[in-house]
């Protein structure tokens, strides 16, 4: 069984995820970044607490530059909050899980 509970997606799945789901949370991650395996369990952990409430993905920079300039970043790991398909918070670098709690509750 596969520890991660917080699947990737594509550039390509990106927009029809945003329109299907109410609550998305999206870690804007690459393999190469240190900090961001620091808050990959983080983001498990929320997948787990708002499972079925929220869906929480990942994106490999690396494979999804487009999608990453689109919303200018320029830094990771970079957690973007959105409700009904619009843009409600981003939390750039490492931040304490109850930071993206706070974030997500503000969207329920």
């Amino acid at each position: 069984m596969s520890t991660d509970t917080v699947a990737y997606v594509e550039e390509s799945d990106f927009d029809a995820l945003l329109s299907e789901e109410k609550v998305v949370v999206v870690d804007f991650t690459a393999t190469w970044c240190g900090p961001c395996r620091l808050i990959s369990p983080l983001m498990d952990q929320l997948a787990e607490e708002y499972k079925g409430r929220a869906k929480v993905v990942k994106v490999d920079i690396d494979n999804n530059k487009p999608i990453f300039k689109k919303f200018g970043l320029r830094n990771i790991p970079a957690v973007l909050f959105f409700k009904d398909g619009e843009l409600a918070e981003t939390i750039v670098g490492v931040s304490p899980y109850e930071q993206f709690t706070e974030a997500i509750q503000k969207l329920f």
